[in-house]
Parts: structure tokens; sequence; C-alpha cells
């Protein structure tokens, strides 16, 4: 049984998490893996949300716009590059819908993340109805 939903729909927003935390692709702190495997992390936590978005939707063209990109950065106290990894994943995201559906963005720095993942993203889309 699962214990949480990867998409929920609400209006005509959808907001999914990146569900790499159990593919168990990537591992590590940016600190113990650098800001470049950081940046892999959270360009590979993007893809990942845009094949469940795909998935969900059907078709990613029925994305009108991206409301929030949440990025959390297992970092240590000491690493201030947390901007430079989450932008791995705005990168791709704008690459894929263009500058004019951007999303406003957080990103935060986190002392762990479930099963030692370095990057976990959390993205609002808004759809056509």
């Amino acid at each position: 049984m699962k214990k949480f939903e990867r998409v929920r729909t609400h209006d005509n927003r959808e907001t999914l998490h990146d569900p790499q935390c159990e593919s168990g692709l990537a591992r590590g702190r940016p600190r113990e893996l650098d800001v470049e495997a950081g940046r892999k992390a959270a360009y590979l936590a993007a893809l990942n949300v845009l094949a469940v978005a795909r998935q969900h939707l059907g078709s990613l063209d029925k994305v009108t716009r991206i409301v929030r990109l949440g990025v959390s950065v297992a970092t240590s106290g000491d690493i201030r590059d947390q901007p430079k990894v989450a932008d791995a994943a705005s990168e791709l995201l704008r690459d894929v819908f263009g500058k004019d559906k951007s999303p406003c963005r957080l990103v935060y720095g986190v002392a762990s993340l479930p099963l030692g993942t370095p990057v976990e993203l959390e993205v609002i889309f808004e759809v056509a109805t």
C-alpha cells in the first residue's frame, strides 16, 4: 500500500514531488559529491518530475505555467552553494517549458533527505482544464 501520492491535484494545479528518493539513483550530500554532482542530482530529479507529470497528464503540453519550484538540498552548515545546485533543475524546466513559464523558486539547505538523496524537488504546475 502506498503511503503517499506523487501527484496531488487541486483545481487546475498539479503538485508533484520528485520520486528520486524511491529510485535510489543518487546518494550523498553536495559536500561529499561536489557542486557539479549535486547539479547532476538536481537535473535528474527534474527529469523524474517531468516523467511523472507526463505520465499523469498524458502530455506536458497541458502545462500552462510552473507556479513554484521547491528545492531541498542536503548540505552541512558551512555550504552556501545550494542555489548553484538548484539552478540545474531550474534550467531544465526553463529549457522544456520556456522562460515565460518559469516558476518562483525556494531553495532550502537541509541536514538530510530521505534515503540519503542529495536533492528533492516539489513542483507545482498549472494545467489547462
